[in-house]
């Protein structure tokens, strides 16, 4: 029975901590657009700050691919940090291939903080190469990873490291864990997952894993039109694989095998372009003319899905029903996410939602905070959900 190591575990008063973070937030003109990852780790900071620690932070932030790509720096982010950890934080501005970092980290002292540069403006870090894991893993005493939203990837930074640092996982890291346990390996049943998005070809293991696990699986997106397509349904221009319809009804005999209701959307709204705001109109599945395509669900399907979640108890989220980008074609997803929201709020059941896209829908239905728990990952969460391992968790547990 393996056990993940939390800062419970460990002594950090007076010691230099290696702090793995997710920093990769999207800038504009060197402007934070959106600081819900710096949010998350500030737990983390405050608590090692208490704890009288050196807090040496690790981060990446974008894909320059082993070079130094200026505007991936994160010197913009460091003023944000600071502003909402309350103190002053320095920013190291290193290629990785000089000794900036390791002679800043030796100089700090506890109750400071340091961010280092881009992690992968070398090449080492991606590559978790022996000689860049001995480089960062000399610049502290004790390792934390608080970043899960990269724990997928077994990076120097986000896996190596550990093996050679009494390690941890930070408070982020240990509330997504357990959140995510909470609803797919200790659930409250019925459980309920929403699986949306734009393609089969991407979720086919997370589909294959949730048929068993979940007692509903509902599907919506453009992945559902594969499935409306493979059962006969027409569905004009919309988006389809057409190459994977035989895949899309061998899942729907897996899931019958397994006793899992699969909900497809029982009307939806077209139109023949995709921009905001063109002329649309609503009907049955299967009555869609050539030249539209499907861009959301419609009310009949939203009623089936009020009717479902009333009666679950957990609900998985990942991905939107609609083009929720585009107006008027949020309305499912919104009044979707809505219902799931307020089931949430009255203690009706446990939501837990993750991925790049479906955090944007649900903050553009307004109802982000309404969630039992909403992942900031994307990739980690999608992998945790198909059942896989992931590297950066897997080396914080002891058995």
């Amino acid at each position: 029975m393996s056990k993940l190591t939390t800062l419970n575990d460990l002594d950090v008063s007076g010691k230099r901590v290696l702090l793995r973070v997710d920093l990769n937030v999207p800038l504009e003109k060197n402007v934070v657009r959106d600081a819900t990852r710096i949010d998350r780790v500030l737990p983390t900071v405050h608590e090692l700050l208490d704890k009288n620690a050196a807090i040496i932070i690790l981060s990446h932030l974008g894909r320059p691919k082993g070079t130094v790509v200026p505007e991936m720096s994160l010197e913009p982010v460091v003023s944000v940090l600071a502003e909402k950890v309350g103190r002053p934080v320095k920013f190291i501005q290193t290629d990785w291939r000089d000794f900036k970092a390791l002679k800043a980290a030796k100089q700090l002292k506890p109750g400071e903080i340091a961010v280092l540069e881009n992690t992968r403006f070398h090449p080492g870090e991606e590559k978790n190469q022996p000689a860049f894991v001995k480089r960062l893993m000399d610049l502290g005493d004790i390792y934390v990873n608080d970043a899960f939203s990269s724990a997928h990837r077994a990076h120097a930074s986000t896996e190596g490291i550990a093996h050679f640092l009494p390690s941890a996982a930070g408070r982020a890291m240990e509330m997504e864990l357990s959140a995510l346990n909470k609803a797919l390996h200790e659930p409250q049943h019925p459980l309920m997952a929403v699986v949306g998005g734009a393609k089969i070809s991407t979720k086919l293991d997370l589909i294959g894993n949730l048929c068993r696990k979940v007692d509903v699986l509902i599907i919506g997106g453009a992945m559902a039109n594969t499935f409306l397509a493979a059962q006969g349904y027409s569905i004009g221009k919309s988006l389809c694989e057409h190459e994977l319809l035989e895949t899309a009804l061998d899942t729907l005999e897996t899931a019958k095998k397994t006793n899992t209701q699969v909900i497809l959307p029982l009307d939806v709204v077209v139109a023949e372009d995709f921009k905001p705001h063109a002329h649309s109109r609503t009907l049955h599945v299967g009555k869609v003319e050539d030249e539209e395509m499907i861009l959301d669900i419609g009310p009949e399907t939203l009623n089936e899905l009020k009717n479902v979640f009333t009666t679950a108890k957990t609900i998985v989220w990942n991905g939107p029903f609609g083009a929720f980008e585009l107006p008027p074609f949020d309305q499912g997803t919104n009044e979707a996410a809505r219902i799931v929201a307020g089931l949430t709020k009255a203690g009706h059941l446990c939501s837990v939602a993750g991925g790049g896209d479906t955090v944007a829908a649900l903050k553009n239905a307004g109802v982000v905070d309404d969630f039992t728990f909403v992942s900031t990952a994307g990739g980690a969460f999608l992998e945790w959900l198909e059942g896989k391992e992931l590297p950066g968790v897997k080396v914080l547990e002891t058995n």
